[in-house]
Parts: structure tokens; sequence; C-alpha cells
């Protein structure tokens, strides 16, 4: 795999989306762009919400992306628009010091991240101006990571247009860093696979240091992409980041109980490596020592021996100060299982039973369960259209996005899904073509395209 995201030439006028793209782009700016940016969105094939814990994750990118033209002037301000006229266009200063507004997370500060995040790498004074029109295939707020790829498009963006050079692990853990600046306290997963994905693969991403590792997937299914159609702003809830403070709180008090540095702690896979523990064993301490009634702060607070303002200061974010209670057996409970799941998957995948792609299947079950039952970052919708796709065929059903459907079964499921699902609701059935759609493995990485 190349180093360095590649720069491919490309013809515009065969393909009709680039094209349209830069007739905008010449309407609205007066000059033709200098090149244009792509990077995809993903759908996590299990490993939910253990990035940020730590944990290995198995993702692979889709087809859908975020694509950007680009030109480079003197202006001195950075003019961001959107093809889709439900996002407003903005304009920015090439400030030494770009804001971004955490309590306002609208499209174009997420570009912004991936600018700022360019700029503070390298040290940059004074950004070049940039005009830029961007243009978006992936739903949406629905679990494919769409606002993450607009934070790696704006990336590379800025890295081509300050003419400097990053490798892909460089600009993925630059992206995930810099996605922060909105308030979300993400683990990488999105970003890593936006650089490092390829086509035809799976990939599973470590972290510390950051690595992928082909994942084949198996002949005979086909993974089934299906949004419930209810959206989630990671940024502008404080949903994602209870998660991560709950996880974060728990790594403390497993760290406590073994009597182990809580000042070098901050996630649970970090304690499990301290204490030289498998998977299993984790488990096991999470039930001896964390009880499954929610925790007070009082109780946290005296267990840990800290005040109330250590406790506000050290470990909660500030869209979750508001907190009073905490489930800490349940977040921690998830993730180590969640884990163990992630290497069985990839087990399964390097072995190919027989029985491969059922096996797959009973893991992405399970992790569906433990998503809705003990980290409950689930939906009534979302768990509603999990039972409808395994009524429908599917062997496998779980958020975000995937269904693991027999390739015999592959349009009887995706009618099943839509007569079920999508028809009887005039909201659903206006979105059911972007939202109900056949994955091929493995969508193709970040890139720069140039005529």
């Amino acid at each position: 795999m190349a180093t360095n995201p590649p720069k491919l030439k490309t013809q515009i006028t065969a393909n009709e989306r680039l094209q349209n793209l830069k007739n905008t782009f010449e309407r609205k700016y007066g000059e033709s762009p200098l090149f244009y940016a792509c990077a995809p969105g993903r759908v996590n094939l299990i490993g939910e919400h253990i990035d940020y814990c730590g944990y290995s994750v198995l993702p692979m990118a889709i087809e859908q992306n975020i694509l950007t033209a680009v030109s480079v002037n003197v202006s001195g301000t950075i003019q961001l628009a959107n093809m889709n006229p439900q996002y407003k266009d903005f304009t920015v200063p090439c400030s030494e010091d770009i804001d971004i507004d955490r309590d306002n997370p609208k499209w174009f500060y997420y570009f912004l991240c991936g600018v700022k995040g360019i700029q503070e790498n390298f040290g940059i004074a004074r950004l070049p101006g940039m005009s830029c029109v961007v243009d978006g295939t992936i739903p949406p707020s629905s679990g494919l990571s769409s606002s993450s790829a607009l934070v790696c498009c704006a990336g590379l963006v800025t890295m081509e247009a300050n003419q400097k050079s990053l490798s892909k692990v460089a600009l993925a853990e630059i992206c995930a860093k810099c996605e922060r600046y909105i308030g979300t306290e993400g683990g990488g997963m999105d970003q890593s696979i936006s650089f490092l994905a390829e086509r035809g693969t799976a990939k599973l991403i470590e972290f510390q240091p950051l690595r992928a590792t082909d994942v084949k997937l198996p002949d005979g299914a086909v993974f089934v992409i299906s949004n419930c159609c209810v959206e989630m702003n990671k940024a502008a809830s404080s949903h994602f980041n209870i998660r991560v403070v709950e996880c974060r709180i728990a790594t403390k008090m497993l760290a406590q109980a073994r009597g182990l540095d809580l000042s070098r702690l901050l996630k649970l896979a970090e304690v499990q490596k301290e204490l030289d523990a498998s998977l299993e064993e984790m488990l096991a301490l999470v039930d001896e020592v964390l009880h499954p009634d929610p925790y007070s702060r009082e109780e946290i607070c005296k267990m840990l021996h800290i005040t109330s303002e250590q406790f506000s200061t050290e470990l909660l974010s500030a869209n979750t100060q508001h907190m009073t209670h905490f489930k800490l057996h349940q977040r921690a409970k998830h993730v180590y299982g969640e884990a163990a799941r992630v290497l069985q998957f990839k087990t399964v995948c390097d072995s190919k039973p027989a029985e491969s792609i059922q096996l797959l299947g009973d893991l992405m079950n399970q992790s569906h369960a433990s998503c809705r039952d003990l980290y409950e970052c689930s939906c009534p919708e979302l768990d509603q259209l999990v039972g409808i796709c395994l009524k429908s065929g599917a062997v496998g059903s779980r958020l975000t996005g995937a269904g693991m459907v027999p390739i015999e079964k592959e349009e009887s499921f995706l009618q099943a899904v839509r007569e079920a699902y999508y028809l009887p609701d005039p909201r659903r059935a206006a979105m059911e073509k972007q939202s109900l759609f056949v994955s091929k493995p493995g969508g193709g990485a970040a890139v720069l395209l140039e005529e």
C-alpha cells in the first residue's frame, strides 16, 4: 500500500458527478478547480464504541464519499459552498486561529476542523485563500461517518493547497485529533479507514501504533447498508461523549480496585495491558468490581478519593457536566465483550470454516444486543429495522448500518426490507434509495484528483 494518498489523473467529462461539481464551481467562482479531493464513508462491521477505549475495530470503506473541488488564491479567505442547498455557504478569514463553534456544529465547522488540524501540524501562520465546493453522497447523521469523511477530505485539501506532504497514517492521526475541535471525543476509527482503506477488503484497525491489516470477507454473502432514517449528530448532543466519559470513569475504578497508578490510565485497554489479563479475565473483573446500579458522582468521588471539582475537570467533558449518574458496569462489560468479538470475527475470516457466514452473523447479532442493552446506543427504530432484516433473511444485523445476507437472498431481502420498513412511512420512503443499498467489500481510500 502506498505511503501517501495518491494523486490520480481523471477525465472529468467521463464522470457525471465530477462534471456537475466542476460546473457548479465555475458558476459560483468564475474559474475552474485546481484539483479535487475525495474521502469515503465507512460501515463498521464489528467493534462498536471501543476505538476510543484503545481496542481494535473492523470497518470497511463504502463507495459513498465526500468530494470537494478546490482552487487556491490570494483572497485571504476560505470560501465554502455545498452542492446540497440545505447547507449554507460560509466564508472565514485565513487567520492564524480559526474559530470553531462547538456549540453550533454546522457542516462548515467540520470542514474547518480539517483545515485547522493541518495548519497546526505544520505551524502555518497564514493559510492561502481557498475556494471550495463540497458534494456528499453519504447520508448525513446515519452512522456512516459523513462528518469524519468531511474532516478527512478537508485535511487532504488543506495539505495539497499548502503544498505539503503527509503519510496516510499521519493524516488519519491528525484528522482524528482535530475533529475534537467540534467537541466529539472519538477514537480514530473513522479517519483511519478513510485513509487506509483498500478496495476489496475490510480492515482490522489497531491503535498505538496505528496500523491496518487486510481482512478478507467470506464469499457467498453481501453486506447491505440500511439506514433507519433517525439522525444523530454526535457533536450536537452529549450522548456520544457520555459513553466516552463513563468508560473513562470505569477505567479509573478498575485501576483503583487493583492498586494501579490512576494518573496514567484513561482507557479500558490500558488497564488490561497493565494487568496482563485476557479479555475474559477483564469481563470477570468488571463483574467483581463494578455493581450494575448506576453510580452517583458522590460515590465515584469517594471511591477514587477525589473532590467534586476534580471529578468535573479531570473526568467530565464540556458537554457532560450535567451528568449525575453513570452506568459503569454496563459500559465496561460491552467494551471488553465487543473487543473479544472483533478478534473472533477476524479469526473466522482468516480460518474460513464452512460455517463462516453463520458464525460472523452470530457475532454481529451479539454485538447489536450488547449495543442495545449494555451500551444503550441504539434506538427503537434501529432495533425495529434490525429485527426486520433478520426476519427478511439476514444472518446477522447490527448498528451501524450493516446486515450480512447470503448472496442468493439479496434481491428478496432488499424487497422485504423495503416493504416492511421504508414504504409504509412516507418520510422513509422518500429516503429509501439512499438509505438501502448493497455495499461492495471495501471501497477505496481518500485520494486527490486532477484533470
